[in-house]
Parts: C-alpha cells; structure tokens; sequence
C-alpha cells in the first residue's frame, strides 16, 4: 500500500429501505437467555455473504473455567505454546454476554473444534505437543473436558443467539488424532497410515495422510464397517453405549446409508445440528477427501438444521439455510469456481459449499484499494454469482499472513471489512496480538493467548480496537458494505459506491477513503441527491448533501455516514 497510513479515512453514506436506530459503541446488552425468543440486534437482515466472522482458538482465547485447565492427565511440559493454555467454551460465552463480539460488528463465531481430542502428546518434530487446537479428534461424539462440558455448549449457542449471532462449528472429517502411547490407531477398515500426500494430483492429495502419523479416515469407501472395539467400551464406561447405538440404528435406518466410515462421522457431526442448533460449518482439510462427502455432508446438515428449527420454533433466527464454508487450502478468488489439482479440477461449490476460504487477499491486500475491489466485484457478480468467499488476512496456520509485525492495522482492517465477500477476523487482528512468539516454532507463533492485558491498558491498542470496532459494527448493519455491487465515483478523492439489492431489501453505500485532515469534499452526485441529510456516526456529525457533495470538517481520518433520521 502506497499511500500513508495516517491519510486513510473513510466515509460511508448508506440509504436503506428499511428504519435503523442508532446504538452507541459500547452497549453491552447483558441478558438471561433460558427460554427467551431470540432477539436480532440489527433491523436489517442478515446474509451470509456478507457476514462478519470472528475466527478463535477455544483455548487461546478467554479462560472461563480455571478447574478444567489440566484433564485426561494431560500433565507432560511442551514447546512454547504446544500444551493447552486455559482458553474454553466458557470463556467464549462469557464475551458473548459481555457485549464484545456486538461491539466489535461481529455477527458469526467459528471457533476451533471442541470434540474430545487425543489423550496423549506427540513429538513430531516441533516439540512435545497436545492436541489444544482441537484438530486431533479421538470422539466426535463427546466435547473435550479441557474445552468444557456440553451443556457449555448449549449455553454458548444460546447466548450468542441471543446478542444476533450466528454459531459455526469448526468439523473434521478427514483424519482422525495421532497415534500417542495412550491413543491406538483406528481400525484398519476405518484409516490408511500412508502414503503421505505428495500433493501432485488429485490422487496423492486425498488418498493419503496429511502428514505423518495423522492416520487418515477412508472416505471414498462404501464398505460398512463395525464400530472399533477401543470406542465402544469408552462409551460403556461412560454409560452412554446403549443411546449411541440406538441413536446410529436409526440414522442408517432413516438414510439408508452403508456403515461405512465417512457416514459415522456425518452422522455425530450433524448430532452437534440436531442437539445445538449450530447456524453452519468450517470444514477442515476439503481437498483431502473425495467431493462427494462434502455433498452428502451438506444434505444431512441441512435436514438437521430444518429438523431442529421445527422443533425450536422460538429460537429460530431468520429463515437462512444451513451454511458450509470449506478450507480448500491454497484456493483463491481469482480462480473462480475451481480448484486445479494439476490433473483434475474440482467446483467445491456444487458440493455442499455456500463458500470457500479466500487464501488471495492477504496477497491482494499489498494492491491498492481500487485495484481489489473492482477485481472481487467483478469474480462474485459472474464466475461466482450466487456463492461467495469468506475473506481473509491472518489465519492459525498460514504463516505468511499480512502485516505479520501489525505495522498496517488500520489498512488491515479496511482492506479486511471493505473488500466484497464476507470477512474473518482472527482473533487479535482488531487488539495488536503479536504473531511473532519468542522461543515458538512454526504455527504456534500464531497461536499465543488473546493479549486482553493490551486492550486494557495500550493507548495505541485501544484506539485500534475502536476503529474496528466502528467499522465492523458500520458493516453488520449494512450489507451492501460486503455483498453489494462496487463502483468509483470519484478518483482524488477516492469514492466508491456499494449497492444491494435482495427481494424486498435494498441498501445503499458510498464509501471514500485516504482523505485528509481538516475541510474535505466528497463527491456523491447520481447518488444521493441535494438536500439529503447524512449522519456521521465515527464523529457523531450531522452533514448536508449539496451541489452534489458532502463536505467533512475534523481531525478524524474515519468517518461513516448513514441517511440521518
């Protein structure tokens, strides 16, 4: 990005068809949710493609619950930021019902996957290592107690419900934890232990393991399958074997399903659907299992999805469908539809996809702002027309991320919100977490506890934090910030307009950015017409449209403007 950071401003002037009511930036909205309707915290809907997610790691995140920091024996020490850290579900819900994802313009949480993880620690070469990402599965079917119980779980849907936001499951189908002296590798008939993928083809990238000692689950086999011995005397000590098999009998009954190894897990996956009411999936590792899956993934997340709101009529949010967003690794926007094996090419999206993880705009973000825009409006009104992409900048395991030192986190953050498609934010994008962890290898460096200490007490974080948090709240309460179609109006200075329109729903946005200090004049003729009032809500400032332009007076180099009341 050329130009100076602390010329960056922005002005955004919406008109929307339906009455919106202002809020102010802190208003936590504090609750008891047992029983009660949902309440949408935004008089505009909401649309997938232009959500706003927040992306964490369970246990790096917020420590609700100091007595499950050490389960299951998990006592060994581990490199630097290997082990479990104390995050859970608690702590999720406890900044749910403190209003910060609310005030932060968040309206969808994914967080890392919460089912019962290996037992032991393994050592592959990066140090000694517990399974806290959530990524090593051993039960589907069981939440893991350093994560917390599920009626933690059920508490945390239901408070974020609550606040207007959406809930997605992180899922893995593909493999299952590593072999540790206390975790046996599954059955044959369920995994493969080699070869490890080479990448090359189509075949060598999903008939294989992903890496080393990761055994991987046979899916492309239609083959039943019995359940292994090890899992089904887990479930009778827990007493619970009875209502497990119960529960499968029925499953395949209804489905019709062979037993084979991918249907048992699609199966205790859509359970979290049934049980929760979880709004979507991230679903990890896609191009390493055969597309099919993923199309009957979505069929059965779909019927539970619609079985649990004609169950749950007063909890139900709006009328969106189930949403599944995939992890294509190395897939970009640029591409399109497909992603190219080198032998094969695969559409993701005719298998289950609403979206898939945009691994462009954190090269894209080095462009300048027009270049992006223009590029992602053109690609999610044609090749893509009808899906979408979840953007963005900074992820857990991509290790080269943008601004990995947090020089750029006001560009970060507008490249990150304005860019068409729906955005995630990872967690500590918005307070200067450090990516860069003394004594950490690899992807840990990542990884390190959500830095609340900085929020509370770095003047530079605050105000960081409170630009995204105007930002994204602007963002969430107008979707044509994500989903609407771009066009410059004006190139010095630089004016842009988004506009959405969906059956009955119309919204209007112009947005201008690297504006100066002082007197500045925004072109908005053909647009909003003279004599139009507009509302500032970054400065709180009343404008006047006339002779075509919006004239701003202040110090800030932000301002969102909205139709005044």
């Amino acid at each position: 990005m050329k130009k100076p950071l602390i010329a960056l401003a922005i002005i955004c002037l919406v008109l929307s068809c339906k009455d919106k009511q202002k809020k102010p930036i802190s208003e936590p909205q504090s609750q008891t949710i047992e029983e009660k309707p949902v309440e949408n915290t935004s008089n505009n809907p909401f649309f997938w493609e232009a959500a706003n997610v927040y992306f964490l790691l369970t246990d790096r995140f917020n420590n609700g619950k100091p007595e499950n920091d050490i389960t299951l024996g998990r006592t060994d020490s581990t490199a630097v930021l290997r082990g479990f850290e104390g995050g859970d579900i608690q702590g999720i819900t406890d900044k749910i019902e403190a209003g910060y994802f609310n005030d932060l313009g968040v309206n969808a949480i994914w967080f890392t996957p919460v089912v019962e993880q290996v037992h032991g620690s393994t050592n592959e070469g990066t140090g000694n290592t517990y399974a806290y990402h959530g990524y090593w599965a051993k039960d589907w079917t069981a939440i893991d107690p350093n994560f917390g119980t599920k009626q933690d779980l059920a508490k945390l849907v239901e408070s974020a419900h609550q606040k207007g936001i959406r809930v997605i499951l992180d899922v893995v189908l593909n493999h299952t934890g590593p072999v540790t002296d206390i975790d046996p590798v599954w059955p044959e008939e369920w995994v493969r232990t080699g070869p490890t993928c080479e990448f090359t083809s189509y075949e060598n990238t999903t008939a294989c393991t992903l890496v080393k000692n990761l055994p991987d689950i046979l899916t492309e086999s239609d083959k039943a399958v019995e359940l292994p011995d090890a899992l089904l005397a887990k479930w009778k000590e827990e007493g619970r074997l009875r209502q497990e098999l119960e529960e499968l009998n029925l499953f395949f009954e209804r489905t019709g399903y062979p037993r084979a190894p991918r249907f048992y897990i699609i199966k205790w996956l859509t359970d979290y659907i049934h049980e929760f009411g979880v709004d979507g999936f991230r679903v990890d590792t896609v191009k390493h299992v055969n597309e099919n899956t993923w199309t009957e993934l979505k069929k059965e997340a779909a019927y539970a999805f619609t079985t649990w709101k004609k169950k749950h009529p007063e909890k139900v949010m709006d009328d969106q469908p189930f949403y599944m967003v995939g992890e294509v690794y190395n897939y970009g926007i640029t591409g399109g539809r497909e992603f190219d094996f080198g032998d094969k090419k695969v559409d993701y999206f005719a298998h289950g996809f609403s979206s898939l993880i945009n691994f462009d705009l954190k090269r894209d973000a080095e462009k300048d702002y027009e270049t992006v825009f223009k590029k992602y409006n053109t690609l999610l009104h044609s090749k893509l027309k009808g899906k979408s992409v979840l953007n963005y900048l900074t992820s857990h395991d991509d290790g080269s991320p943008f601004d990995r030192e947090r020089k750029k986190p006001y560009i970060a953050a507008n490249m990150l919100l304005l860019t068409p498609g729906a955005s995630q934010i990872y967690y500590g994008d918005e307070t200067l977490r450090p990516l860069t962890v003394e004594g950490a290898e690899g992807d840990a460096h990542l990884r390190s506890f959500m830095n609340w200490e900085d929020l509370d007490s770095i003047p530079s974080v605050k105000k960081v934090h409170e630009h995204w948090q105007k930002l994204g709240q602007f963002r969430t309460n107008h979707p044509a910030v994500g989903a609407g179609r771009h066009k410059r109006l004006s190139k010095t200075p630089y004016v842009f307009s988004r506009t959405f329109v969906k059956d009955d729903f119309k919204d209007k946005v112009v947005i201008a950015l690297d504006l100066p200090k002082g007197k500045k004049y925004l072109k908005v003729k053909g647009f909003f017409g003279d004599g139009t009032r507009l509302f500032d809500t970054y400065s709180q400032t009343e404008v006047l449209v006339e002779k075509g332009k919006v004239v701003l007076e202040n110090d800030f180099d932000t301002a969102l403007l909205e139709l005044a009341e």
